[in-house]
């Protein structure tokens, strides 16, 4: 029987270090690489401050070859719109080398909903 994207997110949650909006926004103040994995459309609706776009698509591709991607030392934060592909994103990097991932549970629309900041780009009409 094929795995369900249940049985995938069920597999991947025990590896990924899920943190909260605040925690994130504390995070944030240490300069992490803040990974936005949603579609392009998506991160240019708004999206965490200095947050760099890789689609979840592309992040095994993007690895050694995205300036964001290039150190597995570095401390990255991985969201997405609700937590689904970040999840499966940051479980991915786990096993690709990177070390200190963490993924911000709720992703975006619980950044959001919480009254974070976020950016939109100035070539994006409000």
């Amino acid at each position: 029987m094929a795995q369900t994207k249940e049985d995938l997110l069920a597999a991947a949650q025990p590896s990924v270090n899920a943190i909260s909006a605040d925690e994130a926004e504390q995070l944030l103040s240490q300069q992490p690489v803040v990974l936005d994995v949603r579609e392009p459309a998506e991160y240019d609706m708004g999206h965490l401050p200095g947050a760099v776009n890789v689609p979840r698509g592309l992040l095994e591709f993007m690895v050694g070859q995205h300036p964001a991607l290039s150190d597995p030392q570095a401390t990255l934060l991985l969201y997405c719109k609700n937590g689904g592909r970040s999840t499966l994103a940051a479980h991915t990097l786990k096993q690709m080398g990177f070390d200190q991932v963490r993924m911000l549970s709720g992703g975006f629309d619980g950044w959001a909903g919480d009254v974070h900041r976020v950016e939109v780009d100035a070539n994006i009409y409000q």
